[in-house]
Parts: structure tokens; sequence; C-alpha cells
């Protein structure tokens, strides 16, 4: 087999390709370029999930980055275990074929209990007391000590939040992505892998924060290119056969769209008071949106509502289309996970999951850092709120509280949706906004474009020494 590494490019595009990512275009130019037609949702899980096992969401069931747990009636974002995705993945066919194949998944998602023989995550850890310490965890146990000795602590501050892809006394701005390929290098050096999956998300933050057209993302590029060329040169002195791929674009936007308040109107939502403040209880209520990104699963408990709430959604300026049972089968999305409808936004607009109708009853996570917590997905997060005097001063005060031992909340993420200027999760008119495969052989593929189920055959024929794979 051929020794492989994938290197995840978060966000890259070929409308990003240009003056400012040479060592990108230079590898591009030995090879070639595929636009992939992007998974639906193009979000993080969905489209991982569609490459490492060349099915849609209705096998291997990763609908989205979250979902409402009918059972437990709960919504769950960002879980971490690789039980949750259904079928077998690349490693594992490949495996099959080569009882000697290994693989390393560097910090691509549901890493906790696969069937990988090394990976490395994001995971804090929570004491009983209430703190939490930054962290990552990894398999074996024993090379999260040997990482954290070689590379230092994961920047887990500038991984996802106000901080993160900005400057700062702390961090460089690529400073996490930086961690994840020295820890790559780490992992071929010391063990070898066959196969390496390495995720480097820098340019994911400012595309999302200030969108595409921003000045900023020059300098991002210009960071991120230099990460990726020194990864390629790396590599290539390693006799490892290079891939780079991303798992979506990401398109300007400037309409948030509030489907849980506008259910809320209609005396659908169920909510709780708790110390005074606003609580949705979703398992008493009605209809409820899960929002992600572009894409918003809706959860109907009252199926005699559902030709109200389509024809509702219908008539919304910011969605463009609503599916159901038909539409979901269609687009390979009739898993259980999945939402009674789902709601698919217009260019330029993304979903909240935002419920409040008054901000001084806003739950008190709303105005933190709570990826778990928060009933959809939140990119206002890496925001600070321009609204708090000396807003640096108040992180630098909290922090101090933490330090001491005392209880804090961390509130300084503001509740104005209209700062995201960049989204995803629906398929971008422009296709050069799609997501993108370029591989170092150009026999290896054809340039046109490729499905993100076609994605895993590709792959795993680059791997095993074959042109178009055919894993399945």
């Amino acid at each position: 087999m051929n020794r492989t590494a994938i290197i995840n490019v978060v966000g890259l595009s070929e409308s990003l390709l240009g003056a400012h990512t040479p060592r990108i275009n230079a590898f591009r130019d030995r090879g070639v370029l595929s636009r992939i037609v992007p998974a639906f949702p193009a979000v993080t899980c969905t489209a991982q999930s569609n490459y490492l096992t060349g099915q849609p969401p209705a096998r291997h069931g990763i609908v989205a980055n979250g979902w409402y747990n009918r059972e437990l009636a709960e919504v769950q974002f960002w879980k971490q275990s690789n039980h949750l995705v259904g079928g077998k993945k690349i490693w594992d066919i490949l495996r099959e074929a080569d009882p000697a194949f290994t693989c390393a998944k560097m910090f691509w998602w549901y890493n906790m209990y696969s069937s990988a023989d090394w990976s490395v995550t994001p995971r804090p850890i929570y004491p009983a007391d209430g703190r939490k310490f930054f962290d990552v965890y990894a398999w074996p146990y024993s090379i999260r000590e040997e990482l954290k000795g070689a590379l230092g602590e994961f920047p887990f501050p500038a991984f996802w939040g106000p901080a993160a892809g900005l400057d700062s006394s702390r961090f460089a701005a690529d400073a996490v992505s930086r961690w994840i390929a020295g820890a790559a290098q780490w992992i071929e050096r010391k063990c070898a892998p066959t196969l390496n999956l390495i995720y480097l998300p820098h340019l994911d933050y400012n595309l999302q924060r200030f969108g595409p057209g921003h000045p900023v993302i020059d300098s991002d590029l210009r960071r991120i290119d230099e990460i990726t060329g020194d990864l390629i040169d790396f590599f290539a002195r390693q006799s490892v056969q290079v891939v780079l791929i991303s798992e979506y674009g990401i398109s300007a936007v400037d309409t948030p769209v509030h489907l849980n308040r506008l259910f809320r109107d209609q005396g659908w939502l169920t909510i709780k008071e708790e110390l005074g403040l606003e609580l949705l209880d979703c398992g008493a209520s009605r209809v409820f949106a899960v929002a992600d990104h572009q894409v918003a699963h809706i959860y109907i408990n009252d199926p005699a509502l559902e030709k109200k709430v389509r024809a509702l959604l219908e008539q919304q300026p910011g969605v463009d289309d609503v599916w159901g049972d038909v539409e979901k089968k269609a687009h390979g999305l009739d898993h259980p996970r999945s939402g009674d409808l789902i709601a698919v936004a217009r260019e330029r607009a993304w979903f909240t999951y935002y419920y409040w109708q008054d901000d001084r009853r806003a739950p008190d996570f709303a105005r933190t850092v709570d990826i778990h917590r928060k009933p959809g997905y939140d990119p206002v997060e890496l925001f600070l709120d321009p609204s708090i005097p000396l807003v640096k001063a108040r992180i630098v005060r909290r922090l101090l509280q933490k330090k001491l031992g005392f209880r804090m909340l961390m509130d300084v993420v503001p509740l104005d949706a209209r700062l995201v200027k960049g989204s995803h999760g629906r398929r971008p008119a422009d296709a050069r906004e799609w997501p993108v495969l370029i591989s170092g052989r150009s026999a290896a593929i054809t340039g046109a474009a490729l499905d993100s189920t076609e994605v895993c055959g590709v792959l795993g024929g680059l791997v095993a020494g074959s042109l178009r794979g055919g894993l399945r």
C-alpha cells in the first residue's frame, strides 16, 4: 500500500486559491484538482462521515453536527464516540485488504473509540467541583503525555471561541493548526502510519466571522498555505503521498433566521423558567428547530401540525426549501435522527438556535462558549460582545476568579447574530465555493466533480494503489 497523508484544510475552496496560496497552487499544478459536490448538509460531521464511509447520512446516521435524541428528549451536539457513525470506515476496509495497514486520526471528528490505531482529539477535563481544564484525549493513552511533552499543551482556547483565528497575547492566530500539524509530524516519525488523517481548521474561523471577502482572509490564506506547504514538503521527504481535501466552502451571509422564535410566536414551543431565565424544553414542545448553519432539522412532536409547519416555513423570506419524507429520501437524509422536516436557508441566510424574545431572559450559557448545552450551532461564539465596556478586562477578571478557585461565568459572547458574515451547509450556487480534493497524482482523479460519497473510494484507491478505489 502507498503511505498517504490526507490533509483536511477546512473551508478551502477553489475561490480562495490565488496569489496568497502559492504552495497549494504549486501542489495543484503538479497534480489535479477536483471539486466535490458538497455533502448535505455541508457541515463537518456529515462531510467527514461521507468521506470516510462512502455512504450518505441515511446509511451512516450523521445527519448534522448534532440532532435531537428522541429517546432522551435532548439535543446533542459535537458528540465524539465513533460508534455513532454507522458502516465500515476507510481504515477498516483497508485493514481487511492488508492486515499490516495502520491509521492515525489527528483531530478528525468522531475520534473516540474508533478502530483507528492512533487518535488525538480535543477533550476538556471536568472535575466534580465544576472546574474545566483544557486538554486532549488520545489513544493509546500514552501518546497524550508524549505529544504534550514534545509540543506543549494544546492551545485549546484558540480552537474555538472569540480567540480562535486571531492573534493575541497568548496565542498566534494559527496556533491550533500549527499544533495539529506538529502532532501529525510527530505521529509520522514515531509510528509511520499507512494513513494519516490531519485536520487544519485555521481558515474556518475568520471565514465565518468576517466572510470570504474580508481583507483579513488574505493573511489567513498565507498562514494556512505555509502550514500546508510545510506538511507537503515534510511528507515528501518521508516518501508519503499527500492529498488535500476540504469539507465545505464558506459563503457570505447577512441574514440570520430565527426559526424557534417563529415557532414560539405560533405557541408551539414550551419554555421552562429556571432562576429567572428561559430554557427550551424540547420534549414538551410541539415543534422546534435544531439549527446547524444553513440547515435546520425541524422536529414535530405533534404530527397534526406538520402541514401547518411546512406551510409556515415555505412563507419565510430566509427559507429556500422545505423537505419532507420524499425529499429526505431523495437527498439521502431519510434516517431516524433527521427532523420530521428539514429547512434549507436561502443564499446569504443562515439559521440561529435563538428562542428567547427578550435578551434579558436568555439562558446563561447563551453568552458563553458552550457547544454542548446550546440546542443548535452558534457561530456568534466567535465574537466578544462589543456592548461590554473593557470586555478583555472582564475576561482577565474571570480568569483570575477561576485561578483562585471561585465559580465564574465567562459571559462575553454577544447575542447579535447579525455579526456573522460567513456560513455553510447548503450547496452554494457558485461551484467555485464547493469543497475540493487535490491529489499530487494526476492520474488519480479525472478533475470532474466528485460526489462526497465517492471520496472514500478515491482515497482508498490512492492508498491501495489503484486509481479509482472501489471501496464499498
